[in-house]
């Protein structure tokens, strides 16, 4: 797999701006395929609403907040608070909507999309060709050996009882590098493979030579094994998937010979931290929906998020090898976010990736507690930031320039949004005017109106689709779906300061090249204790204690505007550790609150994953 170097940003900008000036077609353009299909001239319209609607949404807001603005000589600090609301209130927009046509979706399907009902006749029960050989692949590194194995185990299990085993190898493929983990990994692969019997082809690969981290190992793969297969399925390492929708995607794939990825939506289930349960539930009730959203306005030129997921293997190996990026400091060396990348590269070689949100039987876990949530999203940063330098690559999609650059944004929103609850009280210290003309109530009273509805009616439609479906009973019945709706959208409300100023150092430390321990639990662990999480919030709390406490001695005209973030800082240290508590997890779920469909009617696959996890804790 030969990776192409990278431009870089200034180059390509400079080769574009020479191309345009010239009058010539810059070079490594995306690869012509079939003009006008109706997926693309649909997604081009879709893509125009969606901007159409952010914007002019955006622009009535940002109008009746200057409006409400308190009356200041400084006007700098008035154009750059108005500035950071009008980016804001795009990018909340922008989700809002993406909710919205989720649901439309959800209730009406869409006709241009790739879906499991696209299967029809004997694509989807005749025989598949015995040259889509595909492999399931497992990229594992230092994990827990038994969350792995039975998962494994587990999804092995459910192939062959699908009636489709002929087609697929199974490779476990470890960059472990703890010895003890190791000869854990042998031998539960061992244990496998003889209790599977000698039909079962299950691989197991150490890699000595440990480069380009997980992007590399799937790398290795290839070059050792590619050629020998059609397709590969990439799982993570707790990934559990069911014969049937890995039959599909085979399936899927040699119906749409022009499909490069197709990505499904995992479900995430089998953890009952009480932050846990309100992700899992958040993703039934609100994710689906805005997966189904994204589906709506990219098509075939989706996501990729880099697990449980299928891919053409021979067009991988040519296009998608990842170069280093030049340079020094955080944004520099080898890709850590491989998978929006790996998406781009195959759109621009000509290939499609689609977004399945519809097949059933795809599954992972939660980080079990905000500490490890936060753990991954300090990795996730950095690589998402660091994407933004390949945003100018030539050839790639815009649909994928986009989504490099909202993924980069989706932390950078972080600061922004401090900055903006920040200068909130300066401005309202410098206001010349008494405090009636600061409050236009009716303009004030619209303002609030739009934001809320857009912050809050994502839950809600995602619930009434549920009701609308009639699913309600798989949630715990109506009551108890909207009593969760409820509880999720609190418990989202009260982290969400915490996450911003946790990302927002992540931001600070990547954009500097600072390192940043942030250690954490193991993926198994559960409850927190109050020391670690004070050692990691507890600092979170006392500055914004003492911030609160000068503002409210000495401006407390502005006290309203930092209590919804202040409060919910102060609090942290035992905010996370109350969430972290497998009881009031249970407690919850005894009481039919916070229940997804997993737990209403559990699925095979899961239960054996569980069933093998358990004994072989025992």
């Amino acid at each position: 797999m030969p990776a192409r170097p990278w431009r870089g940003f200034v180059a390509s900008l400079r080769a574009a701006a020479r191309a345009v000036w010239q009058g010539q077609p810059q070079a490594s353009q995306a690869r012509p395929i079939r003009a006008g299909q109706a997926w693309e001239r649909a997604a081009r319209e879709r893509r125009r609403v969606l901007l159409a609607s952010v914007a002019v949404s955006t622009g009535i807001a940002t109008d009746l907040f200057s409006q409400v603005l308190p009356a200041s000589s400084d006007g700098a600090m008035h154009a750059l608070q108005a500035t950071l609301f009008a980016v804001l209130f795009a990018w909340v927009s922008a989700g809002f909507f993406t909710a919205v046509m989720g649901f439309v979706v959800l209730l009406r399907g869409d006709r241009h999309a790739m879906s499991a009902s696209s299967l029809e006749g004997a694509r989807a029960v005749g025989p598949i060709d015995p040259r889509a050989r595909t492999a399931i692949i497992m990229p594992i590194c230092n994990e827990d050996v038994r969350t792995v194995f039975a998962g494994l185990r587990a999804t092995w299990e459910s192939v062959r009882a699908g009636g489709t085993p002929e087609i697929f190898d199974l490779f476990v493929l470890s960059d472990t590098s703890d010895p003890a983990i190791r000869d854990a990994e042998v031998a539960a692969w061992r244990m496998l493979r003889d209790e599977m019997g000698p039909g079962a082809r299950i691989h197991y690969r150490w890699r000595q030579r440990r480069t380009k981290r997980k992007a590399g190992n799937v790398a290795d793969f290839c070059r050792r094994w590619g050629r020998d297969y059609r397709y590969m399925v990439v799982l993570d390492a707790d990934s559990v998937m069911t014969g049937d929708v890995l039959t599909k995607l085979v399936r899927l794939m040699e119906a749409n010979p022009r499909a490069g990825i197709l990505q499904t939506a995992p479900q995430t289930c089998g953890l009952s931290t009480v932050h846990a349960r309100a992700q899992q539930f958040a993703g039934r009730v609100v994710g689906r929906l805005f997966t189904a959203g994204m589906q709506y306005w990219q098509l075939g030129e989706s996501h990729y998020w880099g697990h449980n997921a299928i891919i053409r293997v021979a067009p991988f190996m040519e296009h998608c090898a990842l170069a280093p990026i030049a340079g020094t400091g955080g944004l520099s060396g080898e890709i850590l976010s491989h998978d929006f990348v790996e998406a781009a590269l195959m759109r621009r070689a000509g290939y499609h990736v689609w977004l399945v949100h519809d097949l059933q039987g795809s599954y992972e876990q939660q980080p079990p507690n905000l500490i490890e949530e936060l753990r991954r999203d300090r990795r996730w940063c950095q690589g998402n930031l660091q994407n933004v330098r390949l945003i100018a690559e030539p050839g790639l999609h815009g649909v994928h320039r986009a989504m490099l650059f909202t993924g980069a944004f989706a932390y950078l929103s972080a600061p922004l949004w401090l900055a903006f609850v920040l200068i909130g009280p300066g401005l309202r210290t410098l206001a010349e005017l008494p405090a009636a003309r600061m409050h236009d109530l009716a303009t004030l009273a619209a303002l609030w109106g739009m934001t809320l509805a857009m912050l809050i009616l994502p839950r809600l439609l995602g619930a009434a689709a549920i009701i609308l479906r009639g699913e309600q009973h798989l949630y715990g019945g109506s009551s108890a779906l909207l009593q969760s709706t409820l509880i999720e959208m609190g418990i989202s409300m009260v982290q969400a300061p915490v996450r911003m100023i946790a990302h927002s150092v992540f931001v600070f430390v990547a954009l500097t090249g600072l390192r940043l321990t942030w250690k954490s639990p193991p993926r198994e662990a559960n409850d927190v204790g109050w020391g670690e999480a004070a050692n990691h919030f507890g600092w979170i709390g006392g500055v914004a204690a003492a911030v609160t406490g000068g503002i409210l001695a000495f401006f407390p005209n502005s006290m309203l505007w930092l209590v919804p973030t202040s409060v919910p800082l102060m609090i942290a240290v035992p905010l996370v550790v109350m969430t972290s508590r497998s009881h009031l997890g249970q407690q919850l779920r005894a009481k039919r609150l916070l229940v997804t469909p997993e737990e209403h009617s559990v699925p095979p696959v899961l239960n054996l994953a569980w069933e093998h996890a358990a004994r072989t804790r025992a």
